[in-house]
């Protein structure tokens, strides 16, 4: 493993919680309202609708740690069944918000004891989307079927649905090129999911206010991703549009912190973050990398 690889792994892990922090405080509020409250929301201030602690994390993170502990407690395998039961125990353990589709499958799961939740057209949420770096990281340098295969293994615990599915190939394999150094491949991806799922197109009009809904999600992180040039300027765009402003500044976070390294994230973020939250991260995204 590569000194440049890890401080890029470090930095996705880093900015997936930094992105959930910041954009949890204007979570539901719509542009107009940040304006009117913040101005230009830029600081980790905590409250929002979950009256949050400055720095403090909700779900995007903590799940995404219960399926990278799963994948570790696997020897780096992602098993549906693994998963499943990582994803129980964070539920009971009653997490500050937990998404409709994310409960029910969990709850299904728990009398069923079947960790493949039913094919629906109707879980095209982003719950799978928002938790896929543990995924890219363990699956770093794998072949193309395997990060497939381990790409559904966890999304089809709670979200088994095609445009979910092509959401989470795009992002780990937007997520491989950036982790390879100089390798940034984000716009041929973007194409490539437009390409096999139309209603992905980003392009013209700027997404605000995305709902919980895959498409909006990625139209939303795209366009910030692909409109700016560092860590900072892509969070405080894609949070600034509101909607479900700590799912897409999470994903925004994994992204810029692969493409952009530690040393692009800014230090007031870093201090304000949980420090537990940020020492799980830290520790979790090389032991995710010392498995592959």
């Amino acid at each position: 493993m590569s000194a440049d690889i890890a401080d890029r792994a470090v930095a996705a892990y880093l900015g997936l919680a930094i992105g959930d922090a910041l954009g949890a405080t204007v979570e539901f509020m719509t542009p107009a309202e940040i304006r009117h409250q913040y101005g230009t929301h830029r600081e980790m201030r905590g409250g929002g609708w979950l009256r949050l602690k400055p720095g403090q994390v909700t779900d995007d993170t903590t799940m995404s740690l219960a399926l990278g502990r799963a994948i570790l407690a696997c020897d780096g395998r992602v098993e549906p069944l693994a998963c499943a039961r990582a994803f129980d125990a964070w539920m009971r353990a009653k997490p500050v918000d937990i998404g409709n589709t994310v409960r029910r499958n969990l709850v299904s799961f728990r009398h069923s004891g079947d960790p493949v939740a039913p094919p629906s057209e109707h879980d095209a949420g982003n719950g799978a989307a928002m938790r896929v770096l543990p995924v890219a990281l363990a699956t770093l340098g794998a072949p193309a079927g395997a990060v497939v295969a381990a790409t559904r293994a966890q999304a089809h615990v709670t979200h088994n649905n095609e445009v979910s599915d092509a959401a989470c190939d795009a992002l780990v394999a937007m997520l491989h090129d950036a982790l390879n150094l100089g390798s940034d491949g984000t716009v041929d991806h973007a194409a490539a999911l437009v390409a096999s799922q139309p209603l992905f197109a980003y392009a013209g009009k700027r997404r605000e206010n995305p709902s919980g809904y895959v498409v909006e999600t990625l139209q939303a992180v795209l366009q910030a991703v692909l409109g700016t040039d560092s860590f900072e300027d892509c969070l405080v765009d894609v949070v600034n549009r509101g909607g479900d402003a700590d799912t897409t500044g999470a994903i925004c976070g994994m992204l810029a912190g692969a493409r952009y390294g530690l040393a692009a994230i800014p230090r007031r973020w870093l201090k304000a973050l949980d420090p537990a939250a940020r020492a799980a991260c830290e520790e979790q995204a090389l032991a995710l990398l010392a498995t592959t």
